[in-house]
């Protein structure tokens, strides 16, 4: 029998293709219902990063621009800028006064996270971060920066009295100073809005 010519197409590959399609336009398949009924990520998934906090309001990030360097996709921006005793935004000599993260260009890998030796960057498990608009996707510091919640009170104040950033890293502080000015502030403006 002779043997079928190799070059020749075969008429039978298009036929077998649309019989496969054909066959799976039938099939009873079951899709998922989203975004009406939202599928658990896993504990360890990589979703939309989060600047933290310490334990009385003061932001971990230092500004040092670890994680832009880190970043393969080059979609961080951070410019750092300098602590002062009337201004302190966190612990230490700087802050993080500039903060973007660009989601148009994050590929979600972790590096950047990898990278923070201060644990100021972390990522959470939301995932839905799609927009309309480019400019909606570069995410600033606002937006990144964890809320505050009991016992913290919103930067700029001074370090919890006694202590040094080192106190901060080794977990020994775990509220705001009792007479925070910016808790002060807000104790006094809330007092004139229950007698006003």
């Amino acid at each position: 029998m002779p043997e079928p010519d190799k070059d020749k197409p075969s008429l039978l590959g298009p036929a077998a293709g649309f019989g496969v399609t054909f066959t799976a336009m039938f099939k009873k398949r079951l899709t998922e219902q989203y975004p009406e009924q939202k599928k658990p990520t896993a504990p360890r998934f990589h979703g939309r990063h989060q600047l933290n906090r310490h334990p009385d309001g003061l932001e971990k990030c230092i500004g040092c621009e670890l994680c832009a360097w880190a970043c393969p996709a080059d979609a961080i921006y951070v410019e750092g800028a300098d602590n002062t005793e009337e201004e302190r935004y966190s612990p230490g000599e700087r802050y993080g006064a500039v903060y973007q993260i660009n989601y148009a260009r994050c590929i979600l890998c972790g590096l950047c996270i990898e990278a923070c030796p201060t644990r100021a960057l972390t990522m959470t498990n939301e995932y839905e971060l799609a927009d309309s608009s480019r400019k909606d996707l570069i995410f600033t510091k606002e937006q990144l920066l964890a809320g505050l919640t009991e016992g913290m009170v919103a930067p700029p104040h001074a370090m919890y009295p006694g202590t040094d950033e080192g106190a901060y890293y080794r977990g020994e502080v775990h509220e705001a100073a009792p007479g925070t000015t910016r808790q002060e502030r807000d104790q006094q403006t809330h007092e004139r809005g229950v007698t006003s």
